[in-house]
């Protein structure tokens, strides 16, 4: 991992991955009132066809050290992902705003599948393993997600930027 200071000409000392993933591994909830000014919103972007971005807030989960989401493969962001899977996600924390680049990888492992299922139940979307063993379903989502079945992708991240909201301050990028 190269580890790059963006706040050198303050006199800042660069950010610690480590400290970020921490973090991240402490959980940030999506519920109203729980977190960030009002709660922690993701933001995932695209590529449209024609080049141009396509942002929409999202319900991703942090785990196993990886950025996760799922949605339906006929919406823009599924559509997107297929034909190009080059993405970032942005989260703004109470600690730090980040926001990871990489690429967004199909999961149909059964097994990954269904433990993903879990880490949504227990952040409140009640989501389970759907008739196939490779998607999500569940009586409700976001309306951004279309409509069931709902497939799982995990970002595998090249590079991330971190800016520190709270303390001293500090900016860094990381090239994994």
């Amino acid at each position: 991992m190269e580890t790059t200071n963006l706040a050198e000409l303050y006199g800042l000392s660069p950010l610690d991955w480590a400290t970020i993933t921490a973090g991240l591994d402490a959980g940030l909830t999506l519920a109203p009132d729980t977190g960030g000014p009002n709660r922690h919103s993701c933001w995932l972007t695209t590529l449209n066809q024609d080049g141009g971005p396509h942002t929409t807030g999202i319900g991703a989960q942090w785990h196993d050290g990886s950025w996760w989401f799922e949605t339906g493969r006929g919406t823009r962001k599924g559509r997107n992902v297929a034909r190009d899977p080059r993405c970032t996600l942005a989260v703004a924390t109470h600690d730090f705003d980040l926001v990871v680049e990489g690429i967004a990888e199909l999961v149909t492992d059964p097994a990954v599948v269904s433990e993903l299922a879990e880490v949504w139940a227990s952040g409140g979307w009640p989501c389970r393993v759907d008739a196939s063993g490779t998607a999500l379903t569940a009586e409700f989502s976001a309306p951004s997600a279309g409509r069931p079945p709902w497939h799982v992708y995990k970002i595998v991240a090249t590079s991330a930027v971190a800016l520190a909201t709270t303390g001293d301050g500090g900016a860094t990028r990381w090239t994994f």
